[in-house]
């Protein structure tokens, strides 16, 4: 972590560098015993954005020594046969981790393409066994992005026990699921949003506060407790001075002044989700095998 203002960075790439190695570690120990991970990403239409993101996870997997395959389908495709490719994948004994890219084309229902997938195979989360057995704190796959936030989190203030978090947001992604798994490190939580009464009081008691709502500096510094760990997860848009930059939800000059702890944006929370992708590819082998779980690399 480097010095900001009063409060530290916490660096995303070099945490998620970390955790990549690990994830590396634990494949090869793998093929050691002749099992090869392996992570299938299906990609339907031409979105920009969407492409660019199955491209850095397909070299990401292979750089951690995993199978990869990316299953790229024209914009046309229809729910079955989006689902037969679904359900082929799930009978593939080879692939451990299957991720639906969204947004799909908005003919395509992508609950039920999620609901789907075997829950075993679910690397992003999503399907709703899943989310039921965070919820009930039993083992399940965890979201990507909440659970590098949490990462990061006993990273920078070891045991969470006790302290205050707030969630601003409360998205099925991100802020539900960060929630559940703040509760299950035994923090006393509140989840917020846009329509929170006396939002910036509430986020003034927060020991830990995660921003997940998609305003752009939305949150000042002058709503922050002295000292929190704050983990920004919101990545906006915006046009500033003729130029276009990406910005958080917190307002990271005013923040970084009174935090203790903050995560930037770019550069935070971003380079942790695809890392904990790879993670969760890597548990999923380890359960359908039977073996243990990677040591640090879950909920």
């Amino acid at each position: 972590m480097d010095q900001i203002g009063t409060a530290e960075l916490i660096d995303g790439k070099a945490f998620a560098a970390r955790i990549r190695g690990d994830v590396a570690s634990g494949v090869a120990r793998l093929k050691g015993q002749g099992i090869v991970p392996g992570l299938a990403v299906v990609l339907v239409g031409e979105d920009p954005a969407s492409e660019v993101y199955v491209r850095n996870k397909g070299i990401q997997t292979r750089e951690a020594g995993m199978n990869s395959w990316e299953h790229k389908l024209p914009a046309e495709t229809t729910q079955d046969a989006l689902m037969a490719k679904v359900a082929d994948l799930n009978a593939d004994p080879a692939v451990h981790g299957i991720l639906v890219q969204l947004p799909l084309p908005g003919h395509l229902d992508a609950d039920a393409v999620i609901n789907a997938i075997a829950p075993g195979k679910d690397v992003d989360g999503f399907h709703v066994l899943n989310v039921g057995l965070l919820g009930t704190g039993q083992k399940s796959m965890v979201p990507c992005t909440p659970l590098g936030c949490l990462m990061m989190l006993r990273d920078r203030l070891g045991d969470l026990s006790g302290l205050n978090a707030v969630v601003v947001g409360r998205s099925n992604i991100v802020g539900k699921p960060m929630a559940q798994l703040l509760l299950g490190d035994s923090c006393t939580v509140t989840i917020a949003h846009s329509r929170t009464k006396d939002l910036a009081e509430l986020c003034r008691r927060a020991d830990i506060l995660v921003a997940a709502v998609g305003r752009p500096r939305m949150i000042p510094g002058d709503w922050i407790k002295p000292g929190a760990t704050v983990i920004d997860v919101g990545i906006n848009r915006i046009e500033e001075d003729g130029r276009t930059r990406l910005v958080g939800d917190v307002d990271f000059d005013s923040a970084a002044r009174v935090a203790g702890a903050i995560t930037p944006v770019p550069g935070g929370v971003g380079p942790m989700t695809i890392a904990c992708l790879l993670a969760n590819t890597l548990t999923a082998c380890c359960r359908a095998n039977g073996l243990p779980e990677p040591e640090g690399l879950t909920a």
